[in-house]
């Protein structure tokens, strides 16, 4: 079993506290609203009340039962700030006016005063492992699927057309379509969205009446894993945080929020000789989703995130650092309540 190789992202934030020395501590944002959703495979424990249960259909194929479950998990932060709290964070360590002014956002530098502001662009923040034969794959078979996950990666969640609240047709033809259960999410999540048949679970827009990009580039880290799966199918596991500018459509405000997005997806290329799959597609095992600024209790299926005076009252809350990926999704989900509202500590 080869997971292949990448660089810790405790290791790369450790370089740049040092590269930054001085820098102080960033002041918690005072609310993140946030709702969880939850499919779980079939042979998972049973869910806590209240969580929505999914045990997607059998197929057989030849001698075989075919069985694809899923797990989504999201939670919605839609972050309630004092307009410009974000001052002063990542202020250079000088404090006072000009560490405020250094940390502030602008169109020119809209990553300034956040995490996001070192980290890579697009997919060169997506650290990729060498490819090895696992499973049914040849090395060079591996290393296509390695690609064609990538490539999943950028058609749901950079691709500019996608990103203004198009269908993301090249995603979605990716996905295998003899999975009925991903079937039927998706032949509701664009034109019914809900909380459980939510396309941005997989797809990152927003509603262009409302919001665009502050300019063309999308922050990124994270990392694509692989290794041997059920009756040798190969799961190649993606975990990347997307950060996305964003300023009001219309008007001539220069005031830049930021949408942060952490996705854990298990893209699993499976053996035609054994599951009924179309050939150059692959399977969801699970995938589930973690967002900060993006609204709370919204169905639209477009991230919503706040302005200014548009951000609520204070609340109560889990508080989550949308930025920090030591923690796995599993222990970032793990004890959040279905329907509590959260804190986020900077967006």
């Amino acid at each position: 079993m080869d997971k292949g190789s990448s660089i810790p992202d405790e290791e790369w934030e450790r370089f740049l506290r040092e590269a930054e020395a001085g820098t102080g501590d960033a002041p918690e944002e005072p609310s993140a609203r946030a709702r969880m959703v939850t499919r779980r495979l079939d042979d998972e424990p049973a869910p806590p009340p209240g969580w929505r249960v999914h045990e997607p259909p059998r197929r057989r194929n030849g001698k075989r039962w075919y069985v694809v479950g899923l797990i989504v998990v999201v939670a919605l932060f839609g972050l309630t700030l004092s307009p410009g709290l974000v001052n002063g964070w990542f202020g250079g360590g000088t404090g006072g006016d000009s560490a405020g002014a250094s940390g502030r956002a602008t169109l020119d530098a809209p990553f300034k005063g956040s995490p996001a502001e070192h980290w890579a662009t697009g997919t060169a923040g997506i650290t990729m492992p060498s490819a090895h034969a696992t499973g049914w794959m040849s090395e060079k078979q591996v290393d296509e699927a390695l690609e064609s996950s990538l490539a999943f990666l950028v058609d749901s969640g950079l691709d500019p057309a996608v990103l203004r609240g198009k269908r993301p047709v090249k995603a979605i033809a990716a996905l295998n379509p003899e999975q009925a259960d991903v079937e039927e999410y998706l032949a509701h999540a664009f034109d019914r969205p809900s909380r459980g048949d939510d396309p941005l679970l997989l797809f990152s827009r927003f509603d262009p009446s409302y919001v665009r990009l502050a300019g063309d580039v999308i922050r990124t880290r994270g990392r694509i894993t692989y290794r041997a799966g059920d009756r040798g199918a190969v799961d190649v596991t993606a975990d990347v945080t997307f950060v996305y500018p964003v300023v009001r459509a219309e008007g001539d405000s220069d005031e830049v929020a930021r949408t942060i997005v952490r996705r854990e997806i298990v893209m699993s290329w499976e053996n035609p000789a054994e599951v009924e799959i179309t050939p150059g597609t692959f399977s969801l095992r699970t995938y589930r989703m973690d967002a900060a600024n993006g609204g709370c209790g919204d169905t639209t299926g477009y991230f919503v995130p706040e302005f200014g005076k548009d951000r609520g009252p204070s609340e109560e809350g889990a508080r989550v650092d949308p930025y920090e990926r030591d923690m796995s999704m599993d222990e970032r989900m793990r004890d959040r309540d279905a329907s509590e509202c959260g804190t986020a500590t900077r967006t």
